[in-house]
């Protein structure tokens, strides 16, 4: 059974098997994605192949065209005019019938379909120019356009291969989550290890992953433990310290352990192949935005022929020897340069590489609608104690231990931190430099993946680290409840020793400077929840609340003309995630639940609410650019090509730039929304 086809553009259009899109002439693509460029010939590449051997074929014939028209001069003594003509007509028949049939094709299927579209105006353009050279050239004597439908032609074919190309690059995000997945597993069984196609991996398997390789599928570690790079799923750099009974994640890179794990999701179950089918469905998804495109995409076609037919009855009518040919001429040039084609890949295109660059981020976006919405989002509910950040830590707690002074315990862990690259190291330092507190060297530096950092600092061994820092250390954390409560402040906690003797701890936050005010909700008691409120900065809190009173605060917030975001677990907070303008799901790990709210954060990290902001504002940003382009260039180009510049400065539009114009409009959209791949969040 063939696989299912849509187009990006109109999601609704559905069939077996590729083809065009009845509505708007595009190459329909998969619905179900594929990674390997082996894979994608039916998606991209044969089309791709296709227009460029109609390309190349008519790059090859018109040079010939061009030479007998530009060169005459020189051609003159060899070739007559009439003979130059009629070899203009036999290169240029293949050229407009063969290279541009597919514009033919399309064109008729639009009219049939009562939906026109770019290609309606592109077949009836070369169309028009070289049928009635034909006419011309058979029936009675005149002018000839053989070389303006050939050029024409070219031209288009070339908008639709750089088109084609670029439009294959917006799906490189999802192309490479598909391709992080390994092919082959190294199973356990009986005593012995094979490599088994990942095919063959059930729920239950022992699997063993060694230095190096990529996690299989979704499981458990029980045997042995290893730092994981899950930057590719969760946006974090920093790898993540696993034992046994931690979660594994399909296609992260393990680093330099060896562990035994169990799988228990495989297949589409896994987490990787479930955020690949969200983003899938979200690029095929449709912004609020895109209906004024669709209104006027949905008139402006109809418009446009009215305008060519007014165009060439007026020049016929009044204009200059040959009237005739003037009409044509400009009617032609008002077809070509007003097809809408950037108008309607506007939005599309920067959704398809917006929701694809929020998924190599760990930020999910479930549909176009939520990452318009987000965008507007002025309030953010949390259930939980936490701080909506910004993304650049800072250092906000310092808690010296007794007889250690405040400045002592920053500048030990400031002279250990000037040789990592650690994000959070960057906060310390910077709160060093701002006391005007000078780090001492640190010799024998060694960094501890997901532990900390250790090194000699004035004479005695320090290390600035995690609980599992301590633990390697065989240290006891003194201050558990003062930690404790930085964590639940949203704070990254690091606990400093010096010669095996606690010195304190620090606390690294980032802090709300996005303008969303944030309204926690929690089970604690009013005066805990006032505090802690005091010392984060938080607009509103609603102390001692219930899951289910969770909703009547969203839409008391709604009914005050709010747009409420609600981040949550994406279970027990369903109806207020479901009440909220935007919900959040904060995930952790294998256990994201994806279908839970609009917006899945994979980190379960409150940092990832601003990611999916920045990329909301982005994303929109683009789509806003793109159909301001699209619109500034049909309003302006139009006018310019019925020849409203003529009888002031005896300036007309050629058809082939206008052509030329037309296809690298297209291509100028696609490019600015390709641009979204390369934005930090």
């Amino acid at each position: 059974m063939e696989a299912i086809y849509t187009c990006p553009m109109h999601p609704e259009i559905r069939q077996q098997g590729p083809g065009d899109c009845p509505k708007c002439g595009m190459d329909l693509e998969p619905v179900e994605p594929v990674a390997l460029e082996s894979d994608v010939g039916v998606q991209h590449v044969e089309p791709l192949r296709d227009m460029s051997r109609r390309f190349w074929f008519s790059v090859a014939a018109t040079i010939p065209i061009l030479f007998l028209t530009m060169g005459s001069m020189w051609t003159g003594a060899f070739v007559s005019p009439r003979v130059s003509i009629w070899i203009q007509f036999a290169l240029a028949s293949p050229i407009v019938l063969w290279g541009g049939f597919p514009f033919f094709q399309r064109g008729w299927t639009s009219i049939v379909q009562r939906s026109p579209n770019m290609f309606t105006l592109i077949a009836i353009g070369t169309g028009a120019a070289y049928f009635y050279s034909v006419f011309v050239l058979f029936w009675f004597h005149g002018y000839y356009y053989f070389e303006a439908a050939a050029v024409i032609t070219t031209l288009v074919l070339l908008g639709q291969v750089l088109e084609l190309k670029a439009r294959s690059r917006t799906t490189v995000a999802i192309k490479a989550l598909l391709g992080l997945a390994p092919k082959t597993a190294r199973r356990v069984q009986n005593g012995k290890e094979e490599d088994v196609s990942l095919e063959l991996v059930m729920p239950g398997d022992i699997l063993r992953v060694r230095p190096g390789e990529k996690v299989p599928v979704d499981g458990a570690v029980i045997e042995g433990g290893s730092s994981i790079d899950e930057s590719m799923v969760t946006g974090e750099p920093i790898p993540v310290e696993k034992t046994v009974e931690s979660r594994v994640t399909g296609g992260t890179i393990n680093g330099t352990g060896s562990f035994l794990m169990q799988a228990e999701r495989v297949g589409r179950e896994t987490l990787l192949a479930r955020i690949v089918q969200m983003v899938s469905e979200a690029q095929r998804s449709r912004a609020p935005i895109q209906r004024l495109a669709d209104l006027v995409s949905f008139y402006f076609v109809p418009a446009v022929i009215a305008v060519a037919a007014i165009t060439f009855v007026i020049w016929a009518l009044i204009g200059p020897e040959p009237p005739l040919t003037y009409g044509l001429v400009n009617a032609v040039a008002v077809l070509m340069i007003a097809c809408p084609c950037a108008l309607g890949l506007a939005t599309p295109m920067s959704i398809m590489v917006g929701t694809g660059r929020g998924a190599t981020a760990g930020v999910l976006i479930k549909d176009a609608a939520t990452l318009e919405v987000m965008e507007k989002v002025d309030t953010l509910v949390v259930d939980k104690t936490g701080t909506l950040t910004e993304g650049k830590p800072k250092l906000v707690s310092i808690l010296p231990a007794s007889g250690v002074s405040e400045g002592d315990l920053l500048r030990w862990a400031a002279s250990l931190e000037k040789g990592s690259e650690h994000p959070l190291a960057a906060a310390i330092l910077k709160a060093a430099d701002e006391r005007k507190i000078k780090p001492s060297t640190a010799e024998n530096f060694v960094s501890v993946t997901g532990k900390g950092i250790r090194g000699r600092v004035e004479g005695k061994e320090t290390a600035l680290g995690n609980s599992k820092m301590l633990a390697e250390l065989g240290i006891n954390p003194v201050n558990e409840v003062e930690a404790d409560s930085l964590q639940k402040e949203g704070q990254t906690v690091m606990y400093l020793v010096r010669d095996g003797k606690m010195c304190g701890l620090l606390g690294v936050a980032a802090l709300n400077k996005e303008g969303i005010k944030i309204v926690m909700l929690t089970g604690d008691n009013e005066t805990t929840a006032r505090a802690v409120a005091r010392k984060l900065k938080i607009d509103e809190v609603t102390a001692e609340v219930s899951p289910d009173q969770k909703g009547a605060v969203i839409r008391r917030l709604k009914k005050e003309d709010r747009i409420v975001a609600m981040a949550g677990d994406g279970v027990n907070d369903a109806p207020a995630l479901a009440e909220a303008h935007v919900g959040i799901a904060m995930g952790t790990g294998t256990d994201v639940a994806v279908e839970s709210a609009g917006i899945t954060l994979v980190k379960g990290d409150l940092r990832g609410i601003v990611k999916a902001r920045r990329l909301s504002r982005a994303t929109m940003k683009n789509i806003r650019e793109n159909l301001f382009f699209a619109f500034i260039y049909n309003v302006l180009g139009v006018p310019i090509a019925a020849g409203v510049l003529y009888p002031f400065f005896g300036i007309l539009l050629s058809p082939i730039i206008a052509s030329a114009a037309m296809s690298f409009s297209s291509v100028s959209v696609v490019g600015n929304a390709l641009r979204l791949r390369r934005i930090r969040i």
